[in-house]
């Protein structure tokens, strides 16, 4: 047992699982104990565990007190009880399918920095994140498992955020419950800056932002769309070089976020009616004489500060060998679009 601090979870014993059982959670569980230290008492429950396990996530712990795995003595405790000085807590972790459910396999990951706490790689295009229907094995996911074992008592397996199959760059991936939690907090605040490439077929003279908010597509499920109502979302877009091609105007865009929704450059620039050459999706023009044939997205440059040391990291991807031939292709220099000039 402890007091305001970040205990590490204790394995239920034998005499704890009728208990747990009674509440509903498997017997695959962990346990955390605290005692209500007195400058917590009379607050929320929510917000007294958030204190005494900041490795989870406050909603996370509001999902499992909802569910009934949250014990203030003998009691069931709910989200909005009041902390009671001295009081036993005790929270039962599942281990969620999702969480385990996915097997380890050596893939060769493009690894740019790695330490203890988490890791940044260059996913190459064509590599999908996460494991999901039509592709439960040879994913991301997979691979950090198989190179990283301990992220396989993370959510999954550490991923702080995602790239779309055929969008190549920078992903940061966290090794320690702490990190991602904090990872995720600071991709919510919005401090991990993140600059894309972008090639689009049309003129864009001069920087332009998009400023609309982003929702499921009322008609088509499978694509977002700039919705009102929807979700806030911002991209700075800054043209780097341009290129005259017998298929019209070229541009090399730098797009950063200052949100992180899904498809949002694509839909941004779509918004913008600007196509994103060989994205089929969002309208983009695959051209069967060219050689580019996946969408021309790239994470070139990753900043933020480390979440354990607070040291501030800088990552760039070098522009992958597909984008950078095609962009030779069409009559440019590729040092004319190299994130390392940015």
């Amino acid at each position: 047992m402890t007091n305001l601090s970040s205990p590490a979870p204790q394995r239920v014993t034998d005499s704890d699982l009728a208990d747990l059982d009674e509440d509903g959670a498997s017997a695959d569980v962990s346990v955390l104990e605290a005692i209500v230290p007195e400058t917590e008492a009379g607050q929320r429950l929510d917000k007294v565990l958030a204190a005494l396990f900041p490795q989870y996530s406050r909603s996370r712990l509001q999902q499992w007190c909802d569910a009934g795995l949250v014990r203030m003595g003998e009691q069931t405790a709910g989200v909005r009880d009041k902390a009671r000085t001295g009081a036993l807590l005790r929270v039962a972790v599942p281990a969620l399918p999702e969480d385990t459910a996915f097997a380890p396999e050596e893939l060769p990951l493009d690894v740019l920095f790695e330490d203890p706490s988490l890791a940044v790689l260059n996913k190459p295009a064509g590599l999908v994140v996460h494991p999901a229907a039509g592709n439960w094995s040879g994913t991301l996911l997979n691979g950090l498992l198989a190179r990283y074992p301990e992220t396989a008592r993370l959510p999954r397996a550490g991923i702080v955020h995602r790239l779309d199959k055929d969008t190549s760059g920078l992903m940061v991936t966290a090794r320690t419950l702490e990190a991602q939690t904090e990872l995720v907090r600071r991709l919510q605040a919005r401090t991990i800056h993140r600059q894309y490439l972008a090639l689009v077929w049309g003129p864009v003279e001069r920087m332009f932002n998009v400023d609309a908010p982003i929702a499921r597509h009322p008609r088509d499920r499978l694509r977002m769309a700039v919705v009102q109502g929807g979700k806030p979302a911002r991209t700075d877009f800054t043209p780097l070089a341009a290129l005259d091609t017998p298929w019209g105007p070229l541009t090399a865009l730098r797009c950063k976020l200052h949100s992180g929704r899904t498809h949002q450059i694509r839909v941004h620039l779509q918004f913008a009616k600007l196509e994103l050459v060989a994205d089929p999706v969002y309208g983009g023009r695959a051209r069967p004489d060219l050689s580019l044939q996946r969408q021309a997205l790239h994470a070139a440059r990753l900043g933020f500060l480390h979440p354990c040391s607070d040291k501030p990291l800088d990552c760039t991807a070098p522009i992958p060998d597909d984008i950078a031939g095609f962009w030779e292709e069409c009559g440019g220099a590729p040092q004319e679009i190299d994130p390392r000039r940015w």
